[in-house]
Parts: structure tokens; sequence; C-alpha cells
């Protein structure tokens, strides 16, 4: 009766152990980092984090609008530019302990022309903040297909219209009457 008890006890323990024993040596998901949304998170090179970084595209595939959380974490202000292909960069400033979030409701995405991009891809954006070398990363590019993004494609910037200037006209010599003698 005792060896029965001791046996039922030891199968039950070893039971125990091995259902459990498998969160022992696998990795817990919830510390695993990743982007919760549609964009990509950069990883770290420099005072100013990137996160859920996305270009929303136009039809065409040529103007883009890089949308994201830039976060800032020192007790400085810190700059980083970005680029996207062989165009030119652009440069924003993040307060430090702020968040700047491009495509937000208070900040407009950065528009970036001549780029070379289709929905369902990914782009090469170069980020560098501080002293860092900075990186280099693929970036998923999307389009207005999804409601929630429509408003982040980029339109067509307004002409500059000409206005027709008369030309400039030169006052007529009257004649004097006193003769120049």
């Amino acid at each position: 009766m005792k060896s029965r008890l001791a046996a039922s006890i030891a199968l039950s323990a070893l039971i125990i152990v091995g259902a459990t024993g498998c969160s022992m040596i696998s990795p817990q998901a919830t510390t695993i980092d990743y982007a919760a949304s549609d964009g990509a998170n950069v990883p770290k090179s420099g005072p100013i984090e990137v996160r859920n970084a996305f270009v929303v595209v136009d039809k065409a595939g040529t103007t883009g609008n890089l949308v994201a959380g830039l976060v800032n974490t020192t007790s400085s202000a810190a700059t980083i530019h970005i680029t996207i292909g062989e165009g030119a960069g652009q440069s924003v400033r993040v307060p430090a302990q702020k968040a700047v979030s491009l495509g937000g409701d208070a900040e407009q995405p950065l528009r970036f022309e001549g780029i070379d991009a289709k929905a369902g891809t990914t782009v090469k954006v170069y980020f560098q903040s501080g002293d860092a070398q900075g990186i280099t990363y693929d970036i998923p590019v999307l389009d207005g297909t999804l409601h929630y993004y429509s408003t982040l494609v980029p339109t067509a910037q307004p002409t500059p219209t000409k206005t027709p200037v008369a030309p400039a006209v030169e006052p007529t010599p009257t004649p004097s009457e006193t003769p120049v003698g």
C-alpha cells in the first residue's frame, strides 16, 4: 500500500515537472521586442529611437511619407537625419526626454520625392542621430488601401502660379520751355 502511494506521488511529481519544464528552456514571448503595428522598430543607433516606422506611397510609388515615432530618452535635445534612397535627406529635432510622432496629430509625416517603392515591399532608409554611425534598415511600404492610412498618402504639391507682370513703363521726357543755350 505504501509503495503504491509512493509510486503515485513520484508519478505526479514527474508529470508536473514534465508539463512545466518546457517553459524553463523556452523563451517567453512577452520578453521579445517587436513592432505591434504595420511598421518596423529600428535597432537603436544613437540617442534617438525610431519606432513603428513605415512609408506610405502614392499610386506611382515615387513619392512617400515617412510615418514614425521618434523618441529621445536622453537629457539633451538631439537631431536625427533620415534619407530614403539616393534623394536628399531630412532632419528632425527631438527635444530631451520627449517623443515626436511623424504623421501623428501634431506632426506631419516627412515627405520624400523620387523614391521607387511599391506598396507591399520594403525600402531602405538610413537613420543617423547623435555621434552614432547610423543604420540602414528595411522599412515597410504601404498605400492608402486601409482607410486609417488614407490621410497619410502624399498628395500633389500645389504648383506655384505665375502672375503676369506688366512691363515697367518709363516716363517720357517732356520738352522744356526754356531752351538750353
